[in-house]
């Protein structure tokens, strides 16, 4: 069906007058019934009766007008909804995360998208550095949360925040009542570790190594879940972890944090691009929500917290 000539037959219906729409629209009146002709050949039959003051509608005409009008507002409809998806930004995008960004980040990410762009869907895998680093190198993520030992130094990767690191016990052990902790103070300690293979396990090794011991790791763990859980319920354990991995459980007094030093084992969180090929609307959305949703917590993974006095404000701001 030709929309322009289902208009045109429409208007000469409703003027009645095949000369008085050849008039408004600035042409001659035989362009116009030569259309209307071949129209009525389409439809099976006379769709006009002409007579002395101009065209009529025909039973058949009435019958095919009734239809059109209601298949011209459906389809005039149909077109704005097809005119609004086309300015929406639509698609999948492939998000890797670690763990420890799971929430809010994420969580708060989702929401903003559904609100803003309810068109993009996330596919989010959750794993370890390396296995982000390997799916996000194959093309099999479109951009992945990572972290980083040095700032980044490539266009493929922007820097969200940089992040400390925290030995952290189950409340009342006196190690970590003050604020911060020497890391060869971890000599000795019974410890649950990330498991490997693992960049931030050897650099945890690497430190106690250049420092002339070896960490007692009694369990290990890819799961922060599992790690806070066993520390919290096992007096004389302890973890080693980053700042927004704990602070819900700071403000419930289920667990008690020191700020590690000497070194200060800070890692860069970074938001990794592919470094091949064009990253789609979608993904360039996703990407500018995740850095603004940063920015806009004091460039922290976590949202700012409510003050609470039990919560140290070194650890709940990450620093």
């Amino acid at each position: 069906m030709h929309l322009p000539t289902v208009r045109l037959f429409l208007e000469v219906a409703e003027a009645g007058s095949l000369s008085k729409v050849a008039l408004r629209r600035q042409t001659v009146q035989s362009h116009i019934s030569r259309q209307i002709t071949d129209f009525e050949a389409q439809c099976g039959g006379p769709l006009f009766r002409r007579t002395g003051r101009g065209v009529v509608l025909t039973e058949h005409g009435v019958r095919v007008a009734s239809r059109l009008r209601v298949w011209l507002n459906d389809t005039e409809h149909l077109m704005e909804e097809m005119r609004l998806d086309s300015s929406q930004v639509m698609g999948e995008v492939r998000l890797g995360i670690l763990p420890s960004s799971a929430h809010p980040l994420v969580t708060r990410l989702f929401q903003r998208l559904q609100a803003q762009h309810p068109g993009i869907r996330l596919n989010i895998t959750e794993g370890q550095g390396v296995v982000l680093d390997t799916l996000l190198d194959s093309g099999a993520l479109d951009l992945a949360i990572l972290f980083r030992f040095q700032p980044p130094s490539s266009a493929e990767e922007k820097l969200l925040c940089v992040v400390h690191t925290y030995l952290v016990s189950p409340p009342g052990a006196a190690l970590t009542a003050e604020p911060t902790v020497e890391f060869a103070r971890l000599d000795g300690l019974r410890l649950v570790l990330p498991r490997r293979p693992s960049h931030w396990r050897n650099a945890l090794d690497e430190t106690a190594r250049s420092l002339g011991f070896r960490l007692e790791s009694v369990a290990e763990a890819d799961s922060l879940t599992v790690q806070r859980e066993l520390v919290a319920h096992t007096p004389g354990l302890y973890s080693i972890l980053g700042p927004f991995t704990v602070v819900a459980d700071l403000q419930a007094g289920r667990l008690q944090a020191s700020k590690l030093v000497g070194p200060d084992l800070c890692r860069h969180v970074t938001l990794a691009l592919p470094k091949q090929g064009k990253l789609t609307p979608a993904c360039r959305v996703v990407a500018a929500a995740i850095e603004e949703l940063v920015a806009s917590w004091g460039h922290q993974l976590t949202e700012p917290p409510i003050s609470e006095p039990d919560v140290p404000d070194r650890l709940a701001s990450g620093r």
